[in-house]
C-alpha cells in the first residue's frame, strides 16, 4: 500500500492583518522544494488565520467587567484575557478553580474558548479563534483552486481531551473533504459487521501534521500527500459536534 508523506511548509513571514495565506503557501511550498500538487491535504495553524482575518485583541484595550476582574485576580490570571474568553463564549461547560471550559459560538468545547497569547505577535496581544473556520477553509480552498490546485484544506487548532492529560492538534474547519470515514455496514475478516465505527480522518490528518509544525518552530502549515480523502464540497466540521444531549461527559 502507498504510505503518506508529511512535510512541513517553512519560511513564513509573521502573519498580519490582510494576509494572502494561499499566495504565501503556494510560494513558501515551491520554495522549499516541495511545491503543492492536486490531491494534497494543506493543514494551517488557525492562529495564523486569524492573524490574517484581525481576529486579534489588544489586551490594553479590553474594558473588564467586575465578574472577570473578581475571578482574575482569585486565581491570579489576567482580567483581560478572562473577559475576552468569556465574550467568545456560548456558555461555560465547568469552572473548577482556575480552569475554564467553555462552548464557543462554533460550538467547540474546549479550554478558554480558545483564546491564546502564545505566538500573538506581540506582547499584550490575544489571538482569538477564526470566526468562521470552515469558511476560511473554503476560501482557501478556492484560491489553490484558481491557481489550478485541487487541494483539500483543514484549519488546525490544539486542544485537550476528555479523561486524558496533554493535548492534539485536531481539525477546527475544513473544505474539499468528508472529514470522517465510516466503517458501518463493512464486515471484518471475521465476519463482524461494523454499527458504530466512525474515524475522523480530519482530527487524525490535523494531528499527524503537528508532527512537523510545532509550537515554537514558526511552522504553521503542512501538507500530508498520498491520503486518500473523499471529495465533499459542503464539508465541515460541524457533522462532528456532539449535540449537548447526546454528549455524556457535560
Amino acid at each position: 500500500m502507498p504510505g503518506l508523506q508529511v512535510f512541513p511548509v517553512p519560511g513564513l513571514p509573521e502573519i498580519t492583518p490582510g494576509a494572502d495565506l494561499a499566495e504565501m503557501i503556494v510560494a513558501a511550498a515551491s520554495a522549499a522544494g516541495t511545491p503543492l500538487a492536486s490531491g494534497d491535504v494543506v493543514i494551517i495553524t488557525s492562529k495564523i488565520v486569524s492573524k490574517a482575518e484581525g481576529r486579534t485583541v489588544e489586551l490594553a484595550d479590553v474594558d473588564v467587567s467586575p465578574f472577570a476582574r473578581q475571578y482574575a485576580e482569585k486565581w491570579e490570571k489576567d482580567p483581560a484575557v478572562i473577559e475576552i474568553v468569556l465574550r467568545e463564549a456560548r456558555r461555560v461547560v465547568r469552572q473548577v478553580g482556575p480552569v475554564l471550559i467553555t462552548e464557543t459560538h462554533h460550538g467547540f468545547v474546549c479550554a478558554n474558548s480558545g483564546v491564546d497569547q502564545s505566538s500573538s505577535g506581540a506582547h499584550g496581544r490575544a489571538v482569538l479563534l477564526p470566526e468562521d473556520p470552515d469558511a476560511s477553509a473554503r476560501g482557501y480552498r478556492d484560491a489553490f483552486r484558481a491557481a489550478g490546485l485541487d487541494i483539500a484544506v483543514i484549519v488546525s487548532d490544539t486542544f485537550g481531551r476528555p479523561w486524558r492529560e496533554a493535548q492534539t492538534d485536531i481539525a477546527i474547519g475544513i473544505a474539499g473533504m468528508n472529514p470522517v470515514y465510516s466503517y458501518i455496514g463493512q464486515v471484518d475478516p471475521h465476519g463482524h459487521e461494523f454499527r458504530v465505527q466512525v474515524l475522523c480522518h480530519a482530527d487524525e490528518l490535523a494531528g499527524a501534521a503537528e508532527l512537523v509544525k510545532g509550537n515554537i518552530s514558526r511552522v504553521p502549515v503542512a501538507v500530508i500527500r498520498g491520503h486518500q480523502w473523499e471529495p465533499d464540497e459542503d464539508a465541515t466540521m460541524k457533522l462532528v459536534l456532539r449535540e449537548s444531549e447526546r454528549d455524556l461527559f457535560r
